[in-house]
C-alpha cells in the first residue's frame, strides 16, 4: 500500500517566520502534535521543517524563551525526513526507523505536501490488519469445524 494512500491528508501547515506561540495555538485547535513548516513554490506547499509539541517544550519552555518572539524557523530542526508517495508501507516504516521520527511528511514527485504519517495511525492501521488475521484463523476453523464435524 503506497504512503500516499494511508497519510492524512488533514496537515496543519505554517510559513517560517510565524510564531511558536501561533504554532502552539494550532496544534490546541487541531488536536495535533505538530505543523509542518512550508515555503510555497509555484503554487505548492513544499515541507522544510516540522515542529512538534515536543519541540516547543524542550527548546522553548525549558529554556524559559518566549515564544512569542521566536519563530518556528527558528526552532524547527535543520534537517526535515520526508517520504514519497509512492514508497510503501515497510519502506516508511524502515526509514522512520532508520530517521528516528515518529512522523513523516509524504511528498509527491515534486516535493510538495500530500500528508503525514504518523506512528501513531501506523500501529492503528496495523492492528487493523493484525486483527483481519485473526478473524480470518477463526473463521477458518469454524468453517473446517462446519464441513468436517
Amino acid at each position: 500500500m503506497p504512503a500516499s494512500e494511508i497519510c492524512n491528508r488533514n496537515v496543519v501547515v505554517m510559513r517560517q517566520e510565524e510564531s511558536v506561540t501561533a504554532a502552539a495555538g494550532l496544534m490546541r485547535r487541531h488536536h495535533v502534535g505538530d505543523v509542518i513548516v512550508v515555503d510555497q513554490k509555484d503554487g505548492f506547499s513544499i515541507p522544510v521543517g516540522i515542529v512538534t509539541d515536543r519541540d516547543i517544550v524542550i527548546e522553548v519552555v525549558s529554556k524559559g524563551l518566549d515564544p512569542e518572539s521566536l519563530s518556528v524557523g527558528e526552532i524547527m530542526a535543520p534537517e526535515l525526513a520526508t517520504i514519497e508517495g509512492g514508497k510503501g508501507l515497510t519502506d516508511a516504516i524502515e526509514y522512520m526507523r532508520s530517521k528516528g521520527v515518529r512522523r513523516l511528511p509524504v511528498i509527491d514527485e515534486r516535493g510538495a505536501l500530500l500528508g503525514i504519517l504518523a506512528l501513531d495511525d501506523l500501529l492503528e492501521l496495523l492492528a487493523e490488519e493484525l486483527s483481519a488475521l485473526a478473524r480470518l484463523l477463526a473463521n477458518e476453523r469454524k468453517r473446517e469445524e462446519r464441513t468436517r464435524a
